[in-house]
């Protein structure tokens, strides 16, 4: 597999550094980028194209996670790693949703960085190896799906009609939690898609019986289909 690219987003000069250097001390990745900013992030990741951002939460013109999202509405296809000082739950949700490879908490060790940068590059080189997927790959791929608690489970690939993927039925499933009901508008801004594509993924999330659907009306009385996970 050829040099991973990575880009960092960080406001400190000084955590930039310590993150330049430890990512310099790990085999296969390169730090082809560093920015200090939201607007300059942005334009590394549009000219550069890399494979992983390092991405800070807290910047003064604004969050990491307002850029997590512009990339996922505009179909970047670079993968995230936050790197932050933010402990709430709510935040690590958003993170979730928005589809981040892992989230490491501040201040920076360089075990859990070369962890972390280990299993995204065995991620990929699994990711290569595969030509159709089984449950366990997909369980491999995704260990957030691993659980000791029973669970609603989507079909195996397999058994997916045609135009339903594995991997992006469970991005769709992963944005819902207990309380929160969503358009498919809003369901594909956090998973990067249009919103044909996202009301397609529900519906079927609708047929297995893990999703429900309710009928809302807006402020001018137009009706929409709002979805949240079933009862």
């Amino acid at each position: 597999m050829n040099t991973i690219k990575i880009v960092i987003a960080e406001d400190d000069p000084q955590i930039a550094e310590i993150q330049k250097r430890f990512v310099e001390r790990i085999p296969g990745f390169e730090l082809v980028g560093i920015a200090h900013g939201l607007e300059e992030a942005k334009d590394l990741i549009e000219v550069i194209q890399p494979e992983l951002l390092l991405l800070d939460i807290y910047f003064p013109a604004g969050t990491g996670l307002d850029l997590l999202r512009t990339l996922r509405i505009e179909n970047h296809k670079t993968d995230v790693i936050l790197i932050t000082a933010a402990k709430e739950v709510s935040t690590l949700k958003e993170a979730l949703h928005g589809g981040v490879f892992d989230y490491i908490l501040k201040p920076l060790v360089f075990e859990r960085l070369q962890e972390s940068l280990t299993n995204y590059l065995r991620h990929l080189e699994k990711l290569k190896e595969l030509e159709s997927l089984a449950q366990t790959d997909v369980d491999t791929l995704l260990p957030r799906g691993q659980s000791s608690v029973p669970v609603k489970t989507i079909p195996t690939p397999v058994t997916l009609p045609k135009g339903i993927d594995g991997l992006t039925l469970k991005k769709v499933q992963d944005v819902f939690d207990e309380e929160n009901f969503m358009n498919a508008e809003e369901v594909g801004g956090h998973i990067g898609a249009s919103r044909t594509t996202a009301r397609r993924y529900l519906e079927y999330l609708v047929s297995t019986g893990t999703l429900q659907a309710d009928i809302s009306y807006g402020s001018v009385g137009r009706p929409e289909r709002r979805y949240c996970l079933a009862k």
